[in-house]
């Protein structure tokens, strides 16, 4: 048998060359792995992830609406005067009790920024008591779907707890002292017109205000989260919101 001699230059070529692809075939191997050791999303994944977002979100939405000028600060949650009793500004502004307005629409949103802070163990129990149904619902119904949960999940009890501390903010402020020289002048001059008097609930209409301003900025709590990859502070946010967005 002949003996074949390659030259020097071509057998190191071709080490190198194996080295290279056996290199190559690791790394796909490796990446291989890594695919499939992947973990799936799993039920417990969803749930725990949801619960975890919504805790946040909660917290950051209370925490921004319970305290001063949370909502008379924030133009979006605002509350105006009652829209049931424009007539009774306006007339009040013609009176020149423009002070008496200012007074009034701020001690509004005081009481508003008073009962927000009864809304966090209501949420907080609302998102415990979540099925496996209502996690992939939400998970997978878009920008709002966790608000809407909570809104369907707690809108009864939020207004329960939220009118006494309303009432209680109501009489602590003195609201009153500022709506009834108010409504009492436009009741009088109705009188004389023949014109609606008004009296409106003002405990039932800063409830109502303040529920809908606080789901506003839960909703916007929720976005953030859902599609903002910056504010999936945890591996496990990151995991569940990463699902549906890759």
């Amino acid at each position: 048998m002949k003996k074949i001699f390659l030259p020097i230059g071509i057998t190191v070529s071709l080490l190198f060359f194996s080295c290279d692809v056996m290199e190559q075939a690791a790394d796909i191997l490796i990446l291989e792995d890594d695919t499939e050791s992947e973990p799936a999303l799993t039920n417990t994944d969803v749930i725990a992830g949801l619960k975890e977002a919504l805790n946040i979100g909660i917290k950051n939405s209370v925490d921004l609406t319970s305290v001063t000028d949370g909502f008379l600060g924030n133009a979006e949650i605002r509350l105006p005067f009652p829209e049931d009793a424009i007539k009774v500004k306006e007339k009040a502004l013609d009176w020149g009790l423009d002070g008496k307005v200012e007074q009034f629409e701020t001690t509004l949103n005081r009481a508003a920024e008073t009962a927000a802070i009864e809304a966090l163990p209501i949420f907080k129990e609302a998102i415990l008591n979540m099925s496996i149904q209502d996690g992939f619902a939400i998970l997978n119904g878009g920008e709002g779907a966790a608000t809407n949960f909570l809104k369907s999940a707690t809108s009864s009890a939020l207004k329960v707890a939220f009118r006494p501390k309303v009432e209680a903010a109501i009489s602590e402020v003195k609201l009153t002292d500022y709506w009834d020289p108010i409504i009492t002048k436009y009741n009088s001059a109705m009188t004389f017109t023949g014109g609606e008097k008004l009296n409106p609930d003002l405990a039932e209409y800063v409830t109502d205000k303040a529920i809908i301003g606080l789901f506003i900025m839960v909703a916007k709590e929720e976005d953030k989260i859902r599609l903002d990859p910056a504010a999936q502070v945890t591996a496990l946010l990151q995991k569940v919101f990463g699902s549906i967005m890759n």
